[in-house]
């Protein structure tokens, strides 16, 4: 069974992970408008691999008796100036994640609960990863300054990312 308060705070992350995948969304939108199709695809998989994160948390939950429960999700912002700033916010985002996952590992280490620990290294590992794709995009857009072509080419680059639900076993 479950600890209360451990199942409490993984339907929090459920939200977060939730909220995230609408702001990849919402970026993605954003994208298209700009059309920048490839930046617009790669925000969609993130869109799409945040909804498998909440729903590998949500599962993980019925599996140990609780009840998966997601909150109201705010709104998130439509509009950026540019995608460098769009970028900056993935990042500062995924940073968030990160220090909302390590505080699941620090409650279920306080509460002693080795199972939830154990499935949380699931998440460390990918937050280390959500937080690398977003810093080497970041760090491509600023080498490439003002440079239309530039843009254009690591455009299409992130055009040919796919989905893959790397939450089930291979």
């Amino acid at each position: 069974m479950l600890n209360k308060k451990i199942e409490k705070a993984i339907n929090a992350q459920i939200t977060e992970e939730v909220f995230s995948a609408h702001i990849y969304l919402s970026m993605s939108s954003w994208f298209e408008t700009q059309n920048l199709k490839g930046f617009a695809n790669w925000m969609y998989i993130q869109y799409q691999e945040e909804l498998t994160h909440a729903m590998k948390f949500f599962k993980y939950i019925n599996e140990r008796g609780g009840q998966g429960i997601i909150d109201a999700i705010k709104k998130p912002d439509t509009d950026w100036k540019n995608p460098v700033l769009a970028l900056k916010e993935t990042l500062k985002h995924e940073e968030f994640i990160t220090k909302k996952i390590n505080d699941l590992v620090s409650l279920a280490r306080q509460e002693k609960d080795y199972a939830t620990e154990n499935m949380l290294s699931w998440y460390v590992t990918e937050q280390v990863e959500e937080e690398k794709n977003a810093t080497d995009i970041l760090n491509e857009l600023n080498m490439i300054g003002e440079s239309k072509t530039a843009l254009l080419i690591l455009d299409k680059q992130l055009g040919t990312r796919v989905f893959v639900d790397s939450t089930q076993k291979a």
